[in-house]
């Protein structure tokens, strides 16, 4: 039996907004038919595990309007410019969200979001040997990053907050997961902040 190939017969936008787009494709299926499904359309995103040197990790809490409650996370942000490259932009973000910077970069995973609906791709970077920013150089953050807060917590029991649900954010929790084996395993295995992504739509 030869594999259905999925094409895709018709697409339209229905929607585009400040991040997120939507787009609507009527997509052949097996046996001759044809059926909708709807994609979100979302740039990409980094988050950081950034460890410093007494195995703690870093937390920040900021509202998300989406569950309208305020969640402990690892720094993230979006890839939104199409000359920055996601190891720069986990630097631009950890610097800006942990007033901090990383002599030390690796891959920790890639991941889709939520493929069934969205082609949302984050990577996700372990951050090391961390050097604090001085006041006078920090980011002055805006909107929900105005209130944002920061918590350092070792990294053994922000994994045990992610059994017990406190830490609900899915790149927090890919994260924190892959760095305790990352860190388990000495750091073996682990691939460069350079490596090639296989879901980004543009060079990393």
């Amino acid at each position: 039996m030869t594999p259905n190939e999925y094409e895709v017969i018709a697409s339209r936008i229905v929607f585009v907004g400040r991040v997120t787009s939507m787009r609507s494709d009527q997509v052949a299926m097996p046996g001759g038919v044809s059926s909708q499904r709807d994609v979100v359309e979302l740039p990409g995103a980094v988050g950081i595990v950034a460890l410093d040197d007494k195995g703690r990790v870093l937390l920040v809490r900021q509202y998300r309007h989406p569950v309208q409650r305020r969640l402990w996370e690892i720094p993230a942000g979006l890839l939104d410019s199409p000359v920055e490259s996601a190891a720069r932009a986990a630097e631009r973000e950890l610097f800006e969200e942990g007033h901090l910077r990383a002599a030390e970069w690796f891959t920790l995973v890639d991941t889709l979001t939520s493929p069934g609906m969205s082609d949302e791709t984050v990577r996700i970077f372990l951050a090391r040997d961390l050097t604090e920013i001085p006041v006078s150089e920090r980011h002055v953050g805006v909107h929900e990053e105005a209130e944002m807060e920061m918590a350092w917590v070792p990294l053994d029991s922000a994994v045990e907050r992610c059994f017990s649900g406190e830490l609900e954010n899915g790149i927090t929790v890919a994260g924190l997961m892959a760095a305790q084996l990352a860190i388990t395993r000495g750091l073996a295995g682990l691939r460069a902040c350079t490596a090639p992504w296989r879901a980004r739509k543009r060079s990393t």
